[in-house]
């Protein structure tokens, strides 16, 4: 059996009915009315409030902290979420930018928000050429931060940077931290097969980083990030892959083991745990998806099931259905069901 993202759809159909209808055992997961999508992080949320009623004050405190403490990892999670408020409540960015211009932390959230609302537009290539110097100015106003450089990484990805540019990108990046998760994101996302590279070295590039970095570090999941990639490719699902079956397993475990280093509904590896329980159901290994879906609590994210669905949080209910029911309906017959389960083939 062919284990790819259209192996995962299928299902995803499959279970929206049986979610809608006949009761499903729980198996110990957060019931459906209490999962939350994109919930933000404790400390983000006072600043969001006040965002709302166009005070910028506690998202400047809260991004001053974070570059003060050197915590980047915190600080473009923050930036991320508070740009995508500012996509459509701007006002309070418009009076932070007046009141201080030159602040470094303000100039970074209007370069993510610039590069965020060109990305979106049709005028890709043409809108991300004209931010370029908006993303300088956040970079030249901090020279520590990492940040600015991953929005540099997505910036270079969009105007079809070459391989040079990437390269000199790159390397500023890692000066400034050398296992930043944001930036090597973006880096994979460059080098990935739907840009300018190829799923092989897609790979390549997951897997080093990850031997270089910690064992509780968020780019332990870079290749399994490498392996969503290539799941979800409809070309290389019709032919032979140049990624060997055993990378993609391999992958999945490693971001297992990663998983397993935090507690069980813990908000900060949420995305990790979201896109690993969505390759190890692809790849039709039950028993490993169920426990990935009981780790994430009610923390679902829009990546990866946005790609999948329509209505992100919808997908993650029915891609967790799915399992659940799978699990159901083999567990009595083969009794403790574990890394064993049948697992199909990509090809």
């Amino acid at each position: 059996m062919v284990c790819t993202m259209a192996f995962l759809r299928a299902l995803l159909s499959s279970a929206r009915a049986s979610r809608h209808g006949r009761p499903v055992p729980s198996a110990g997961l957060t019931a459906d009315d209490a999962v939350l999508l994109d919930a933000p992080e404790e400390r983000l949320s006072p600043a969001l409030v006040a965002a709302a009623l166009g005070e910028f004050g506690p998202a400047a405190e809260l991004l001053a902290a974070t570059r003060e403490a050197a915590d980047w990892e915190i600080r473009d999670r923050f930036l991320t979420r508070l740009a995508a408020f500012a996509d459509s409540r701007d006002g309070w960015l418009t009076e932070w930018l007046s009141a201080a211009p030159g602040d470094p932390d303000a100039l970074l959230v209007k370069a993510q928000l610039a590069v965020r609302r060109a990305w979106a537009s049709p005028a890709q290539a043409e809108l991300l050429r004209e931010v370029g110097p908006m993303v300088t100015a956040a970079a030249d106003a901090d020279p520590r931060d990492p940040v600015p450089w991953r929005l540099a990484l997505d910036h270079a990805r969009g105007t079809r940077a070459p391989h040079t540019m990437f390269e000199v990108l790159w390397e500023e990046a890692l000066t400034r931290s050398r296992h930043h998760y944001g930036c090597h994101v973006a880096a994979l996302q460059y080098l990935s097969a739907a840009w300018y590279g190829s799923h092989r070295e897609c790979f390549d590039f997951a897997e080093r980083a990850a031997e270089d970095a910690a064992a509780d570090s968020l780019v332990q999941a870079l290749p399994v990030r490498a392996a969503f990639a290539l799941l979800s490719d409809p070309v290389a699902a019709g032919r032979a892959s140049s990624v060997r079956e055993d990378r993609i397993d391999a992958a999945a475990d490693a971001a297992i083991r990663l998983s397993a280093g935090f507690p069980a509904g813990d908000p900060w590896p949420a995305e990790v745990r979201n896109l690993l329980a969505c390759v190890l159901s692809a790849r039709g290994r039950t028993a490993d998806a169920l426990e990935q879906f009981r780790l994430i609590g009610p923390y679902a994210t829009s990546f990866p099931w946005a790609f999948l669905a329509d209505d992100a949080l919808g997908g993650f209910l029915d891609a967790r259905a799915a399992v659940r029911l799978e699990a159901a309906s083999w567990a009595p017959a083969r009794g403790r069901f574990g890394h064993g389960a049948p697992r199909g083939h990509y090809a």
